[in-house]
């Protein structure tokens, strides 16, 4: 069979196997990535606990109500001497005691402690969402990380069974002019130890390719069951505004934000401790019931029963605790400032961070187009160089030599074009904008 025909051929069924198989685009990954990622699932149950601790039921605003109930059971023997000197003794006499009552306990005034404290709750409540955004960038990140590695050792699988194929096409060619006398056992010998090593390349990267498929299947919550393809198609942001992505940096950065929330905490925190100067005020409230009864001669009543309500405040206040309050309001002052200044160095740092992101991002974007224009040319290259071999105008070596120069540009074109988006992801995780694009 002719070789260009087979080569035509095998495109074409493998081709068809390609298609065959599930196509997993960014938005599939990013929908299961969200639904099923084990870590994004840990921050959201996170987030939820923190939005119940914010609940009325957690604020201690709502009063406390016990009940309490008792039985007791005396066996005793008495011994008593009567006015007329009479003397009775009686032996084993029951008395029987129960009770019950239900007690309320309400605070009225704690120095606005409760209230500082709820406003805390409600910081933390939404420090927990921005550490679940957090959680979700960088699983984002960690995802098309991973995704745009499997398409690019996809592109790479591709070129390296293309240069399979020239190879054995060279053998073909080399077996033939050795046959017809027109070149020695040296170029049927060469030709097979470059098939070798192309075979070997094309091994390794498809176990690579296999075990980055299952690296993104994990962050997927391994709910690809099946082999699967990815999309190699992607485009760059190219009308992003340096500018407005930096001011939207200082505005959304999630570290921040978190920043922030810590001051608010800290702030509520001194404000909670300063509270414990001042008294606590609370109602106090009871209905009980008791019964008794006994079958002792000597008791003046065999039975008694009471009931009724009770009521009454109560005031408690900590005149001096031993320095301890006022030690924990100078320690979280202390804190307030660190975190104050952390926000300072954190503007300094984040900033930094995204010009040197942008920088970055500008320049792999131009060394993608310097490599895609360096294709065109080994491509140019190397289709003039395989003429020349095919009528004997220039060695095996030559060939050979022209043929890794348009692999490795394509290989080196694949690493510059999923460097650039990944670049660019980093820009838009960095400026908060991660989440707010459609990939």
């Amino acid at each position: 069979m002719n070789i260009k025909l087979y080569c035509a051929y095998a495109l074409f069924f493998f081709g068809i196997i390609v298609n065959a198989q599930q196509v997993l685009t960014t938005d599939e990954a990013v929908k299961l990535a969200l639904e099923h990622n084990y870590g994004i699932k840990i921050a959201n149950n996170t987030v939820e606990v923190a939005e119940n601790n914010t609940g009325i039921l957690n604020s201690g605003y709502l009063p406390t109500l016990t009940g309490n109930a008792g039985a007791t059971l005396d066996i005793q023997d008495s011994e008593g001497q009567r006015v007329d000197g009479d003397v009775i003794i009686a032996k084993g006499i029951e008395t029987r005691r129960y009770n019950a009552s239900v007690n309320l306990n309400y605070t009225l005034f704690d120095g606005l402690g409760r209230l500082y404290n709820y406003k805390r709750l409600k910081e933390e409540y939404q420090l927990s969402e921005l550490e679940a955004r957090e959680t979700i960038e960088t699983t984002m990140l960690q995802l098309f990380s991973i995704y745009y590695t499997v398409a690019q050792l996809s592109e790479n699988t591709e070129a390296l069974e293309e240069t399979l194929i020239i190879s054995k096409d060279r053998l073909t060619r080399a077996g033939y002019q050795f046959d017809y006398g027109q070149s020695t056992k040296l170029g049927v010998l060469n030709a097979e130890v470059d098939i070798n090593n192309d075979s070997i390349n094309l091994i390794n990267a498809k176990q690579q390719l296999r075990n980055t498929k299952r690296d993104l299947n994990v962050v997927l919550g391994n709910q690809i069951l099946e082999d699967y393809n990815v999309d190699t198609d992607l485009s760059f942001l190219l009308a992003l505004n340096k500018e407005e992505l930096l001011e939207k940096t200082k505005a959304n950065n999630v570290s921040l934000l978190q920043t922030e929330r810590n001051i608010n905490i800290s702030q509520f925190d001194i404000k909670t401790n300063k509270a414990q100067f001042l008294p606590t005020i609370g109602l106090v409230g009871s209905y009980g019931w008791n019964e008794s009864s006994t079958d002792n001669p000597l008791a003046f009543t065999i039975q008694s029963t009471t009931s009724g309500l009770s009521a009454g405040l109560n005031l408690s206040w900590n005149l001096f605790d031993g320095g301890g309050t006022l030690t924990r309001v100078k320690n979280a002052k202390i804190v307030l400032e660190n975190q104050k200044l952390q926000k300072e160095q954190l503007n300094i740092d984040i900033e930094r961070n995204f010009n040197n992101a942008w920088d970055d991002y500008q320049n792999k974007l131009v060394i993608f187009r310097v490599q895609e224009d360096n294709i065109k040319t080994s491509q140019n290259n190397f289709e003039r160089t395989q003429e020349k071999f095919k009528i004997g105008q220039v060695t095996s070596i030559e060939f050979r030599q022209a043929q890794l120069n348009l692999l490795n540009s394509e290989l080196n074109r694949n690493q510059a074009k999923y460097d650039a988006k990944l670049a660019e992801l980093t820009v838009l995780q960095l400026s908060g904008e991660l989440l707010n694009v459609d990939f």
